[in-house]
């Protein structure tokens, strides 16, 4: 198992679509803490939510991608853009 960190980007009129579909988003990572180490969403300066961010441990980057795709928001089109990129812990509560 390795670990990844996906990184989502809300579109910029995105907020009503993430607000519907929140509860959907939140049952399916719940539904996933095996493989969630970490989830939460990118704040504006205001306080608003603009994004999300997920450390995975998975088999591979493949099933990060497939976890994405598969997300609530991304089916709501919440994301204007998705990345996911292999991480490894150096320091910190998930060494």
């Amino acid at each position: 198992m390795a670990l990844f960190v996906l990184t989502c980007i809300d579109r910029k009129d995105a907020l009503e679509a993430r607000m519907g579909a929140r509860p959907a988003h939140l049952q399916y990572v719940d539904d996933r803490l095996s493989m969630v180490k970490l989830a939460g969403p990118f704040l504006d300066e205001a306080g608003g939510m603009v994004g999300s961010m997920f450390i995975i441990e998975a088999q591979d980057q493949a099933a990060v991608e497939t976890f994405a795709a598969e997300d609530p928001y991304a089916l709501a089109g919440v994301f204007a853009e998705t990345t996911v990129r292999p991480f490894r812990v150096v320091r910190g509560a998930l060494a």
